[in-house]
């Protein structure tokens, strides 16, 4: 009817914006953040986090903030302008980034990482039989879990690089399985579309597209902030 469809529009005009410049939702379609973040989890994204942006657009209205390391952030990929992808600030701008037999240093430092001897309440998200190791790496103060595939070919030494000015290192946690800054290089300030908050809802595509329970309303906070 015609009340509806005015109904709608009032509705698409106001939550239109909201989305593009406060509050917004993502299905993550891939595993390159396992174990932090599920294959098919939707994930609630806080475009208020660092700036207020003109809404539908990348242009900053005010900048109180800039990503820390560790943030998980949704961004607008290099190579792909309409593709967001989710990883992990790993560089700030002026770091100096490696990879060496898959441990991360950031100028020059081993950050610590220890294989998790109980991965059971973690591995949910891996696809049955996938040989993995879950790991729990410290990124300055803050740790967070990742996966490596070590029956996977996968780029485990990179670098080192210097994360220019007004850009940032972003890396998956799934790190043998993840398309990230090692491949298309930093990041810019200004694609950059807000911080990951909370997993919303979460399929299982596998188990006939079951809900998964327990992931609804995970927060993607890292472990030392919980």
């Amino acid at each position: 009817t015609r009340r509806s469809s005015d109904l709608f529009a009032l509705l698409l005009l106001i939550t239109a914006p909201l989305r593009s410049a406060v509050l917004d939702w993502n299905w993550v379609p891939t595993g390159s953040m396992l174990p932090t973040i599920f294959e098919h989890d939707l994930v609630l994204v806080n475009k208020l986090s660092y700036d207020l942006k003109v809404p539908f657009t990348t242009s900053h209205l005010a900048l109180w903030g800039n990503p820390n390391r560790g943030d998980i952030v949704v961004f607008l990929s290099p190579q792909d302008s309409g593709l967001r992808l989710v990883k992990h600030v790993v560089g700030l701008p002026g770091d100096t980034v490696q990879l060496d037999r898959e441990k991360l240093r950031i100028n020059g430092r081993v950050q610590p990482c220890a294989k998790v001897q109980d991965e059971t309440p973690l591995e949910a998200g891996v696809p049955r039989g996938v040989t993995h190791v879950v790991s729990r790496e410290l990124l300055g103060t803050r740790s967070h879990y990742i996966l490596t595939l070590p029956d996977r070919p996968a780029l485990r030494s990179f670098g080192p690089v210097v994360v220019p000015q007004g850009q940032y290192f972003m890396m998956g946690d799934s790190r043998d399985d993840s398309r990230d800054s090692r491949y298309f290089g930093p990041v810019a300030r200004d694609r950059i579309v807000g911080r990951a908050l909370c997993v919303l809802l979460s399929i299982d595509t596998q188990h006939w597209m079951l809900p998964r329970p327990h992931r609804f309303a995970q927060p993607l906070d890292p472990i030392g902030d919980q």
